[in-house]
């Protein structure tokens, strides 16, 4: 296992120095965050944030992620443009030694809370999901929650393609991009490694597929390719009790490529916040995830997930430093007992 830390950038303040400092971290997870879908990654700056990273002594392991444009999604006309644009990326990505690509296929919404501040009783704050604050947005658009919107589209469009896209066309488009990018990816060393929808649910009627158990073993079974694999995120598989996940890691871990591994507490039907990454916080058992990953002889790249923000950081909500620090250091504690 490659203990690794999400960077983003000179925007966080959690510099390459800190992070460098965390006890077990050697690798990075990062990308270029502003390049939008559908567009070519600049191969200097990919080379540059690469030799940024090496310079501060740790790896560029994992580009978290390339969005995957909404045309490939929706199984337009365009999606074969879309799809030659993302093998070329793939392609960038092995020519700089990246290994692993995390990237996920949510229709429009990536992962979604209602709620970036929430309180707990010992006064940091943390996110929150209650799928009842949704019911009444009747319009996504109009609640200014992020989406990915093509450059060259109008929600009004997005908003009707949707309305006739449904979970069987979704898998369908999902195998078409898969059987499009796999060889590249194949060809240039990269693990693509698919995250699971966040929550694993439907909202606002979209059709949201990888959400449990039987929709990764179906995933799977679409490409037997070693390129082909799974982010494993605990917090995302975790929100629906239904999902089992020490025994969805001992089925699935020869193609567990990345994972991520954090907390939460249930407080309701599909309501849960994100807690600190010890069991005894929230609902996820981490020691047996952890087992698990051992049991099958995980040696992929893991790192802590959202946290809390603790002793007073401010920045992008769920990503400050010192809490997810305090997790990279619990999640390497638990690995080092593991193997004792």
């Amino acid at each position: 296992m490659q203990l690794t830390f999400r960077w983003f950038g000179h925007r966080d303040p959690a510099s390459l120095a800190r992070i460098r400092q965390i006890p077990g971290v050697t690798g990075i997870v990062a990308a270029l965050y502003d390049v939008p879908p559908g567009r070519l990654l600049p191969r200097a700056r990919l080379h540059a944030l690469k030799t940024e990273i090496e310079a501060a002594g740790l790896t560029f392991t994992v580009l978290e992620s390339i969005p995957v444009h909404e045309d490939i999604k929706l199984g337009r006309a365009a999606r074969d443009e879309q799809i030659d644009i993302y093998r070329q990326n793939i392609a960038r990505l092995g020519e700089a030694g990246i290994g692993v690509l995390c990237y996920n296929f949510m229709p429009l919404f990536d992962w979604m809370r209602t709620d970036l501040a929430f309180t707990l009783a010992d006064g940091s704050t943390t996110m929150a999901y209650d799928d009842r604050q949704l019911a009444h947005i009747a319009d996504p658009w109009e609640a200014e929650l992020p989406a990915y919107f093509p450059l060259d589209d109008s929600p009004e469009n997005l908003k009707a393609a949707y309305r006739a896209i449904d979970e069987e066309a979704l898998w369908a488009n999902l195998a078409y991009f898969l059987a499009g990018v796999l060889p590249v990816a194949e060809e240039a060393g990269v693990r693509l490694a698919l995250h699971p929808d966040d929550p694993p649910w439907s909202i606002f009627g979209l059709p949201r597929i990888i959400t449990d158990e039987a929709a990764l073993a179906r995933v799977l079974a679409l490409s037997a390719s070693p390129a082909h694999g799974l982010t494993f995120c605990t917090g995302s598989l975790g929100a629906d009790p239904r999902n089992d996940l020490p025994a969805m890691v001992r089925r699935f871990g020869p193609r567990i490529h990345f994972a991520h591994c954090r907390n939460l507490r249930r407080t309701g039907p599909r309501q849960f916040h994100e807690t600190g990454h010890p069991r005894a916080c929230g609902d996820i058992d981490l020691p047996a995830v952890m087992a698990a990953l051992r049991d099958v002889n995980f040696t992929g790249p893991l790192r802590p997930d959202h946290g809390r923000m603790i002793w007073g950081e401010t920045g992008i909500p769920g990503y400050g430093l010192y809490d997810r620090a305090l997790g990279a250091t619990y999640l390497l504690g638990l690995w080092e007992g593991l193997g004792a």
